[in-house]
């Protein structure tokens, strides 16, 4: 076969195939043919892709906001259930949505709504103001760059242009209000008494029945399974370091960060905004560099601030004559901060094109930074670098601990020994919890999950604090088990008792509501069952006085007819019941509302509206986009 195919392979056929196949290669390239493309999104919301990355953001973010307002009440394990997952990715696949449809819609963050939005954290100010200093501290200190956080902020607003769009335009009128103040505010007449418990038709209960009724309600008969631990800790608090940093690490660390103990470089600054339409054609762009230059042309300090409320395209300054304030390296856009730190005092800058437009700069003063001196900062350095050490003391330790738990998962003696950690103990508790971390509900769903109660295994590390970890396995093991017969008899003969007190109770609520609705009158039934009548008018839905279950159903009855009451019966605590009259229905005074209390009703009907408008059109978005979601890499 081989000879054959060689012998068919000589002349210009031959020469005829190989010129393709050489053509081929080199215009798709060799590695097609051997290599294959794996996908690696978590969801594809119509070309654009979710990573693995951004979804294990977006769970680390939410699961970092719960740790801080949940504090012990925090549940790790909530991000390991997949209707959980899916939240979170629906949340992302939403935003996806939202912000494609923003670039659709032309709406974007100016740079100057972006700078108010951060300006406006409480976080970054000191005595209600915007301080640069303590910005730039709180971004160092949580590992973020100015650009990656304004981005995210920017991001943020973004996601909220289109819902304060849709709930801009949303129209609540006053006949909406009127409808719904009435409804909220509706007045009733009600009259009510309570049924007295009547004794049981049957008083015995015998041991047939007391098994019968254990056997159909063992659940509610038995001691809670349980179990007593073992557990291994870490807190950096109890670690001792043996070293204290030098006078010339701490001396270097000052020199490294010379920066965070002073205020940077600060220039004060005014511009004027000349605006370029999204996807400008190139004679609008042509039109807005010609504008500009003609501004820059005429503009000097002394009649800048006229063109600015003349000229200027950015509403947030142009009033106050393009006044910036004093701003800081890693506050602007890129291009306006480059320009900006080129500039000498005094100076205006040719046009500057940035995302928003055309930007003309004037620097009109600058602050050089001035840092502390050493000795002024030397013992926030050495607790620093104390702190830091053991910080990374407790690192080495907790991830030393976690390696040899993982690989002897059977026993924490050997990571005892290696680290002389003393082995430490938990009494017996179920899993409602119990004493010390016994109580911390991530101890307690590391006691009993699969993978520590049933296979035996040690438990991952579990954090209880910033810097204190430990990790846990099962030492006793107390099934669940039903409770003797005998141990709960007089409980179970109480039930039974109880039970048909409610059930005769709730007959004779029936009995008499059915004899009110044939027009027997109220007070003479209730004097008859020795029942006082209780007469409330004008109750609203809240209502003091008025047991809880007897208002809710003095709302569900239906208007009286023709002015007959309408009549109900209402189970009431521990098998007891009342008999209800709904004798008047009246709409809501709307005239003792005052007009603030309208507007306050006005802006949370436009809120509800506007998220139920703005929900509606993302999921016609999702319905428009083809969406793919890979949950095996959830």
């Amino acid at each position: 076969m081989l000879q054959s195919l060689r012998d068919k392979m000589h002349g210009w056929p031959a020469i005829i195939v190989v010129v393709i196949a050489i053509f081929a290669m080199s215009f798709f390239g060799i590695e097609g043919y051997f290599s294959s493309h794996i996908e690696t999104f978590v969801a594809k919301v119509g070309k654009n892709e979710i990573d693995q990355q951004q979804f294990q953001d977006a769970m680390n973010r939410v699961r970092q906001q719960q740790r801080a307002q949940m504090g012990d009440q925090f549940d790790p394990t909530l991000f390991d259930k997949p209707e959980f997952k899916q939240r979170i990715l629906d949340e992302l696949i939403s935003q996806r949505l939202v912000l494609q449809a923003n670039e659709d819609l032309g709406m974007r963050v100016s740079d100057q709504s972006l700078r108010d939005a951060i300006a406006a954290i409480p976080a970054f100010q000191v005595d209600g103001k915007f301080d640069p200093g303590m910005y730039r501290a709180a971004l160092a200190s949580a590992g973020q760059t100015p650009d990656a956080f304004q981005d995210s902020v920017r991001t943020s607003l973004q996601s909220s242009l289109l819902s304060d769009a849709i709930s801009g335009s949303t129209i609540i009128t006053n006949a909406d209000i009127d409808r719904y103040l009435d409804i909220k505010l509706q007045r009733r007449d009600i009259r009510y008494f309570v049924v007295p418990r009547p004794a049981p038709a049957d008083s015995q209960v015998t041991d047939a029945q007391v098994q019968d009724y254990y056997k159909a309600h063992q659940a509610d008969f038995m001691n809670p399974e349980q179990v007593s631990l073992k557990y291994i800790e870490v807190n950096a608090a109890d670690l001792k370091s043996d070293t204290q940093p030098s006078e010339d690490e701490l001396k270097k660390r000052y020199q490294d960060e010379i920066q965070r103990f002073g205020m940077p470089e600060e220039r004060e600054v005014s511009h004027i905004l000349i605006n370029v339409p999204k996807n400008a054609t190139p004679a609008q762009q042509k039109a807005a560099l010609d504008k500009a230059n003609k501004i820059a042309a005429e503009a000097t300090p002394e009649n800048f601030a006229k063109l600015a409320q003349q000229d200027s395209e950015d509403l947030g300054s142009k009033l106050q004559g393009g006044d910036l304030g004093w701003l800081q390296k890693g506050v602007t856009n890129a291009a306006f901060d480059t320009a900006m730190f080129a500039l000498q005092k005094g100076q205006i800058s040719k046009p500057v094109l940035s995302d928003e437009g055309y930007h003309i700069i004037w620097l009109r003063d600058v602050h050089s930074g001035q840092a502390k001196p050493y000795a002024e900062v030397h013992d926030q350095l050495l607790k620093e670098a104390t702190t830091a050490d053991h910080d990374r003391m407790y690192s080495d330790v907790a991830g030393k601990m976690t390696d040899l738990t993982s690989q002897n998962p059977g026993s924490l003696e050997p990571a005892a020994q290696a680290l002389k950690l003393q082995i430490k103990e938990v009494p017996l508790f179920g899993r409602d919890g119990g004493q010390g971390i016994a109580a911390n509900p991530k101890v307690i769903a590391a006691a009993f999950s699969t993978d520590v109660l049933a296979s035996g295994n040690n438990s991952s590390l579990i954090d209880l604090g910033k810097t204190d970890s430990i990790v846990v396995r099962v030492d006793k093991h107390v099934p669940a088990s039903p409770r003797a017969v005998a141990e709960v008899h007089d409980a179970i003969v109480k039930k039974i008792l109880d039970q048909r007190i409610a059930d005769a109770a709730h007959q004779k609520a029936d009995v008499l509501v059915d004899r009110l609705s044939k027009g027997e009158d109220m007070a003479t039934v209730a004097k008859a069952e020795h029942a006082d009548l209780q007469t409330v008018s004008q109750i609203q839905r809240v209502q003091q006085g008025v047991p809880v279950p007897v208002l809710t159903q003095a709302y569900l009855i239906p208007h009286p007819v023709d002015g007959k009451p309408q009549y109900a019966d209402v189970p009431l605590d521990q098998g007891s019941y009342a008999v209800l009259a709904v004798d008047k229905v009246e709409g809501g005074d709307l005239s003792k509302l005052t007009p603030d209390d309208r507007q306050q009703l006005y802006r949370q009907m436009m809120q509800v509206y506007g998220g139920a408008e703005t929900q509606g059109y993302i999921d016609m978005l999702k319905a428009d986009t083809k969406i793919e979601i890979a949950k095996d890499r959830m």
